[in-house]
């Protein structure tokens, strides 16, 4: 059978769950003008929840039956252990016509697409920060998922940050680095900043200049397309201050720290998927 592609111009999305993530994605949705937020729409048992899509014009639904029965595109955005019970129960209404999508970490497409009945799933998996438009996110395709759902998807989380595919063998590894690397990052700003502090700068100063000392050496990496070594070699003087610093970062293990917390990471999401 031939799949009907989602109606570019017109197509209308769902969520199943209402929480922070889900959220975030549609309200980068509606700031981006990817589509209206009238075309928008999830169902929550919770008020506060509801209130929270309400206030940027997502249409709050009394089912997740009726999300799925008026929608193309239609998210599961809940925990992972409810999916398995989300998709089941809405198995009736998840035609080969809608296209279907998760981001709940750990549960692979080949569970996804027994549960639904079908493969025309993607899996996505975004990081906290698309709740500031920042996320890393990765996506991989069920077996009936097309080049047009793929184009349609990275639209979709592109506006919440920068999005990649990849073949979903590697998404324990991506879970290692983007999944749980925003902690690694938040304590090194907090270690920065502490450092700022025994040097003699005020706490609300250190802080914010090692946020944003963090979030410029991102971007520098990012728009420069330089290796971060040569970034690096860039900043570092001979006999100067940075390479005194990185000196001791180097005595402490500081990459193989990281790399070890990556690889970590990784080997735990294996074990609990």
């Amino acid at each position: 059978m031939e799949l009907i592609p989602i109606p570019t111009e017109t197509y209308k999305l769902g969520f199943i769950g209402a929480g922070k993530m889900a959220e975030s994605i549609a309200k980068g949705v509606v700031q981006a003008a990817i589509l209206p937020a009238s075309r928008i729409s999830t169902s929550h048992s919770r008020p506060n929840r509801c209130s929270a899509f309400q206030s940027f014009g997502v249409k709050i639904l009394p089912r997740n039956q009726d999300v799925v029965e008026e929608s193309d595109v239609v998210i599961f955005s809940v925990k992972p252990q409810v999916v398995k019970d989300a998709v089941l129960q809405l198995k009736p209404h998840l035609t080969k016509k809608k296209l279907l999508v998760s981001v709940a970490a750990g549960i692979k497409l080949k569970d996804l697409q027994e549960w639904a009945g079908h493969s025309r799933f993607i899996r996505v998996m975004p990081n906290t920060p698309a709740a500031v438009g920042e996320a890393a996110t990765v996506m991989s395709l069920g077996g009936a998922a097309t080049e047009e759902d793929a184009e349609l998807i990275a639209k979709l989380f592109g506006s919440i940050g920068s999005i990649c595919r990849a073949d979903e063998k590697l998404f324990d590894a991506v879970t290692g680095l983007s999944g749980s690397g925003p902690a690694y990052v938040y304590l090194a700003i907090e270690a920065l900043a502490d450092g700022g502090v025994a040097a003699g700068l005020p706490r609300e100063l250190a802080l914010s200049l090692a946020s944003q000392t963090v979030l410029g050496a991102a971007s520098m990496v990012a728009k420069t397309g330089k290796h971060p070594g040569q970034l690096k070699d860039d900043v570092t003087s001979a006999g100067g201050t940075t390479i005194a610093g990185v000196h001791e970062l180097e005595k402490g293990g500081f990459r193989g720290n990281l790399m070890n917390a990556v690889v970590a990471a990784a080997k735990r999401s294996r074990e609990l998927s």
